[in-house]
């Protein structure tokens, strides 16, 4: 299945805007009345169409008192959900009390309340006499385990309609992303109100991508962490960042593919950008496990292109149909564009131009201290170290190379040292022996691995003492800016070059090839820098 529009997916106009009609549903888990009374009214400034209180949360409860509060109190529609430890909530005493709760919702003014499938029937069978014309009923099954075949979330969702629901709820686990494709699948195809959502991190796009499909509803949390599920968003972020009203069924879909993807910067940054133009167009994080699988389940035009990061860099190369002449030549990409006329993947590489023009720079501050005449890259000549072997690594490789250097290779592998090295004319080593090497001083470093990102921020790929035989040390780790590798650096005297200088540059060709339109710079600079 693709990211193709739904059928299903209606927009409403809303000051001349047009906007989505899934709701965006914040869950309320205090603990206390008074506290869950504070964050319906914080849901309510925050955007929330509606709110979930958790009525299994609470350590003290008055039925009557509390509820007829909490519905007074809402400024937005409520939806009650007394959650029972067999279906993964917190509430363990008498069943029958549980469902008289419910029913109490109902007549003090509830406008949602959620039951679980194995109950349903029965419970509502008991409130069909008495059901306000306005009042509906969610009836929910949640598999915290897996997401079942298509044919079974269909023969799903027959039954939780032929239980008397007013709305679906599906909720199941990721254990690939492609998981989340069946989900998407079921909500085009429903005929009755349906929420679809897929839980854990490789479910998050389901969250995020609902409206595209005609989703009833989506969960956005007041707090990050404080989830009523795993893998929800914060309205914050669904509203601000991923411009959620916005998403409908002709919205394109990008992203970055990766593992790990989920501290990247790049779905704000386009996200921010998309929405200045006017671009229908989202940009999701896609945490990838088999890049082939995930390629061939997501295969519409709707899904427009793809940034690609570690581990994925050789392994899409692979995939493309077409490639530039310099991805062909690294044998990675960093980029794919699916093309809209045939909907072929075209690969491109510009980690090798974007981080070599961030190095060059590097070293023209440094030349011009002492040689202002220099002519030509300052790298030639140079003796220049690449720590990894892997895409990026044979992008630095491939560049500094065509820019005159001396290229050495340094891998925790040695076989994947020496076969780059063998591939671009150049030496090889291990992680262990560039600690010692030190055949000349002056010269340049460059790290290309994952070592001393985010959250293992006090790695590093080379001891400090080693680091004084380099005049400059790059780092394409960009989170954190400053690195470990970089601050031990520049403490040894040598120059270096954040890896958020290749990050910025490469946004600028990113951009241009999701878009077709000219990069803004001084924005995505400004967004990425902080300044």
């Amino acid at each position: 299945m693709g990211f193709g529009p739904a059928s299903s997916g209606l927009g409403i106009r809303v000051e001349g805007i047009t906007r989505n009609s899934t709701l965006v549903c914040v869950p309320i888990m205090a603990e206390s009345i008074d506290k869950m009374i504070i964050d319906v009214m914080k849901a309510g400034e925050n955007g929330a169409d509606i709110v979930e209180i958790r009525l299994d949360a609470l350590k003290i409860f008055n039925p009557h008192e509390d509820l007829k509060t909490l519905i007074k109190e809402s400024p937005v529609p409520t939806l009650f959900t007394y959650r029972p430890k067999w279906e993964g909530g917190q509430y363990d005493g008498d069943e029958s009390q549980r469902r008289d709760v419910l029913r109490l919702a109902m007549k003090l003014g509830a406008d949602y309340i959620d039951v679980e499938l194995q109950v349903a029937q029965e419970f509502i069978d008991s409130i069909r006499q008495e059901k306000p014309n306005n009042f509906k009923v969610i009836v929910s099954s949640h598999n915290y385990k897996k997401t079942p075949s298509l044919e079974d979330l269909g023969s799903l969702v027959a039954e939780i309609q032929a239980s008397g629901a007013d709305i679906v709820k599906i909720a199941t686990t990721a254990l690939d992303i492609t998981d989340v494709a069946r989900v998407f699948q079921v909500l085009v195809y429903s005929q009755v109100p349906i929420i679809g959502l897929v839980m854990k991190d490789r479910g998050f796009i389901s969250r995020v991508l609902c409206p595209k499909f005609g989703g009833y509803l989506t969960f956005g949390t007041l707090e990050e962490g404080i989830v009523s599920a795993p893998g929800q968003p914060t309205i914050k972020d669904l509203l601000n960042l991923y411009n959620f009203r916005q998403i409908g069924p002709d919205t394109k879909v990008f992203g970055i593919v990766g593992n790990p993807v989920g501290d990247s910067k790049l779905p704000a940054l386009f996200n921010e950008l998309f929405k200045l133009i006017g671009f229908n167009a989202v940009y999701v994080p896609f945490l990838v496990d088999d890049p082939s699988k995930f390629l061939d389940t997501y295969s519409s035009v709707d899904t427009g292109g793809f940034s690609v990061t570690t581990p994925y860099k050789e392994a899409l190369f692979e995939y493309c149909d077409e490639v530039d002449p310099v991805a062909k030549a690294i044998g990675a990409v960093n980029y794919v564009v699916r093309r809209q006329t045939d909907g072929k993947l075209c690969g491109y590489n510009t980690d090798c131009f974007c981080a070599i023009s961030a190095i060059e720079d590097g070293v023209l501050g440094l030349c011009s201290r002492n040689d202002s005449s220099k002519v030509g890259s300052g790298l030639a000549g140079k003796l220049f170290v690449v720590i990894g072997a892997g895409g990026a690594g044979k992008a630095l490789a491939y560049g500094a190379k065509e820019k005159g250097a001396r290229v050495v290779i340094a891998d925790r592998t040695y076989d994947r040292a020496r076969e780059l090295a063998d591939r671009i004319g150049g030496q090889a080593l291990s992680l262990t022996d560039l600690e010692n090497f030190h055949p000349e001083d002056g010269m340049i470093l460059a790290n290309t691995t994952p070592i001393g990102m985010q959250p293992k921020v006090n790695e590093t790929p080379i001891s400090k003492h080693a680091l004084k035989n380099y005049s400059l040390v790059f780092d394409a780790v960009y989170t954190p800016k400053m690195t470990r590798l970089l601050r031990e650096a520049e403490e040894s005297g040598a120059a270096i070059v954040p890896g958020l200088e290749m990050f910025i540059r490469q946004a600028y060709a990113q951009y241009e090839g999701f878009t077709g339109l000219p990069a803004p710079k001084e924005r995505i600079r400004k967004n990425l820098a902080g300044n």
